[in-house]
């Protein structure tokens, strides 16, 4: 399956092996289990891997219409647990891991989606409890509690088509 066919694409980023960071992967291993999601929207645990898709996305000549990317962050005036949406243009510049969407060049690729390409994109995310200073996988259960948050929103997203 080309990932370009579908008119949405739900990623979810982050390392499960980091604590809270791994909220985009749980977010989509929710989705798929929970939920019957329409055929034109694929969702996918990106992990840490989003970079080479959103580059490949750039240079693909048919694209989605809708990008939904789920991560966690760590937004000190947040609550643990909060499920917020942020723009493009206010993914923080202190994420929790070394291997995260804001880096360049994932913020410049997803702006040209978004201006270039005509994309629309969202992205919702979740306020980190806590990551671990060493290997733990799982959330905490805060997180755990909000992924069931994000999920309707998602499933909210894209109910409204075109809305943003």
């Amino acid at each position: 399956m080309v990932i370009s066919d579908k008119s949405v694409l739900i990623f979810g980023c982050g390392n499960i092996l980091w604590g809270d960071d791994g909220f985009g992967p749980a977010v989509i291993q929710h989705l798929k289990e929970n939920y019957t999601l329409p055929d034109e929207v694929l969702a996918l645990d990106m992990g840490t891997s989003i970079r080479d898709t959103l580059f490949d996305l750039i240079l693909s000549e048919k694209k989605p219409e809708r990008l939904i990317i789920v991560d966690a962050v760590d937004y000190p005036q947040r609550r643990p647990g909060e499920v917020f949406e942020i723009p493009v243009s206010g993914i923080p510049e202190q994420k929790v891991s070394d291997f995260c969407l804001h880096q360049f060049p994932t913020v410049n690729l997803l702006q040209e989606l978004q201006e270039q390409s005509g994309i629309q994109v969202k992205i919702i995310v979740a306020q980190t409890e806590s990551i671990p200073q060493e290997v733990a996988p799982g959330l905490s259960q805060t997180l755990q509690g909000a992924v069931a948050t994000a999920c309707e929103k998602i499933i909210e997203a894209i109910s409204k088509g075109g809305a943003t």
